[in-house]
C-alpha cells in the first residue's frame, strides 16, 4: 500500500532553516523571528487534514515517508520513517524530526535532512513571501517496500 498527499505551502521573509532535528510546515500565516525549525507557512494542509489512508500507512511499523519539497526547478527530497505511535491530529501544524520523539504535531520521524540540512540556495528560495512551495509527501507500507525490492 502506498498512498501520497499533495499540498503547497508559502514562504516568508522571516524563514532561517537553522533547527538541526526537525522542520515544520504551518497552516499560520506568521513567523517570528524564534521559528528557526519552519520552512513554510500558509500551508493548505496540517496533520489532522490527511487523509485516514494515509495516516493508516504512516502508522505501520517500518513505514516509509517520503516528503518533496519543489519550488520550480529546485527540489529537495526528505526521507524519514511512520510509527505507530503517531496520532496525525494537529489542526495547525506537521513536523518531520530526526529523532523519534512524537506528539500530535508529529508527522514522520528518523528523518535524514532538518531544517539546517536543506541548501541554502533553497532556503534563499523559501525567504519570499511570494514564494509558493509544492509539497508532495507519500507513505509506503513495509510490505509494499518488500515487493519492491524484490523486483
Amino acid at each position: 500500500m502506498k498512498k501520497t498527499e499533495s499540498f503547497i505551502a508559502y514562504g516568508h521573509r522571516l524563514i532561517k532553516s537553522t533547527h538541526k532535528t526537525t522542520f515544520e510546515i504551518t497552516k499560520d500565516d506568521y513567523l517570528t523571528e524564534k521559528g528557526d525549525c519552519i520552512i513554510a507557512v500558509k500551508s493548505q494542509k496540517a496533520c489532522a487534514d490527511l487523509s485516514s489512508a494515509f495516516k493508516e500507512i504512516a502508522r505501520k511499523p517500518d513505514a516509509k515517508i517520503v516528503i518533496r519539497l519543489n519550488i520550480g526547478k529546485y527540489a529537495e527530497t526528505v526521507i524519514a520513517k511512520g510509527d505507530p505511535r503517531l496520532t496525525l491530529t494537529h489542526p495547525r501544524e506537521m513536523v518531520i524530526r530526526k529523532s523519534s520523539h512524537i506528539c500530535d504535531r508529529t508527522l514522520a520521524i528518523s528523518a535524514d535532512k532538518a531544517a539546517s540540512d536543506l541548501s541554502r540556495r533553497f532556503v534563499k528560495k523559501l525567504q519570499s513571501p511570494e514564494c509558493v512551495v509544492k509539497i508532495t509527501i507519500t507513505a509506503t507500507a513495509p510490505e509494499e517496500l518488500e515487493r519492491i525490492k524484490e523486483r
